[in-house]
């Protein structure tokens, strides 16, 4: 039988399972399919490409993550299935420099703020300026790229804002920079090929027991960032002094959280009208718990 393929994401879960036993506690037998570090994070330098893309071109790993607006439009349109019985919450926030004019949410009209196409940091800045921006003084720019990407385009002033979530969001206020307003955000698993469900049980047990390390002694494990950032940027990190990032909510992504998201992506025209697939909550979807 194939190895279960694991994708660690920009969290701290997966490399606490490995470092505890968790995964092999449950026996699962499992291999890291883990890329951005060992690329140095040049694919994240992706323009106008992004999180949907990604999984539109397929990923190998059998347990993988996106914001889950994202995933909600790839699992509808037939790319992946939306695992529902488990979803995370990021930390995530719009960044300025620390001298910068811009001191309300409000002062972001007309301003161009770094996000991530169709990912994550895109519906998130949109979602958190509604309530102080008209649709038309939202300025978004995809050009600087994906997560790290984009964060060292901010950080060398390229970009005047940008929106950074987990372990950059730490990174930038550690070093200074000011952040504007809170854009939180939900994150969904996408569970990739046909792998065996048992398998998918021994992963999501694995990583319950890995949060509950996480959440009892948080700054054990926070040098685990380290795995995930370019190397080019570890010298200037004090993961001591960050926080424990993305958590897991072992709770249902459920139909009507489902069905609302997806009608918010679709109001706000995100991806072409008629574009973004069924919509069926039954078919986007897989649930380890009985029907």
């Amino acid at each position: 039988m194939a190895k279960f393929k694991i994708e660690p994401h920009f969290r701290l879960q997966e490399w606490v399972a490995e470092e505890k036993g968790h995964f092999r506690a449950e026996g699962l037998d499992y291999e890291f399919k883990e890329f951005i570090r060992s690329s140095d994070g040049v694919h994240h330098a992706t323009g106008t490409r992004g999180a949907f893309q990604s999984i539109e071109k397929g990923r190998e790993s059998n347990v993988t993550c996106a914001c889950h607006w994202t995933v909600n439009v790839a699992a509808s349109r037939g790319h992946t299935k939306l695992f529902a019985d488990a979803y995370s919450v990021a930390p995530s926030g719009i960044f300025v420099r620390a001298d910068s004019a811009i001191s309300s949410p409000a002062d972001l009209a007309g301003v161009p703020v770094s996000v991530g196409f169709q990912s994550g940091s895109h519906y998130a800045t949109i979602q958190a300026l509604e309530s102080y921006l008209t649709r038309d003084q939202i300025k978004l720019s995809f050009g600087e790229g994906m997560l790290f990407s984009r964060m060292e385009a901010f950080f060398d002033g390229k970009a005047e804002a940008a929106t950074l979530f987990g372990g950059p969001y730490y990174f930038a206020e550690q070093l200074g920079f000011r952040k504007i307003i809170d854009t939180t955000f939900m994150i969904g698993a996408m569970i990739n090929g046909d792998p065996d469900m048992e398998d998918v049980k021994r992963y999501f047990q694995a990583l319950r027991r890995a949060q509950r390390d996480i959440d009892l002694r948080p700054e054990l494990y926070t040098h685990y960032y380290k795995m995930e950032f370019p190397e080019r940027f570890h010298a200037a990190m004090d993961t001591r002094r960050w926080g424990p990032g993305e958590r897991i909510v072992f709770e249902p992504y459920s139909r009507d959280v489902f069905e609302q998201s997806f009608e918010w992506i679709a109001s706000h025209e995100i991806f072409a009208p008629g574009s973004m697939g069924s919509g069926n909550y039954e078919q986007a979807t897989l649930s380890l718990a009985p029907h």
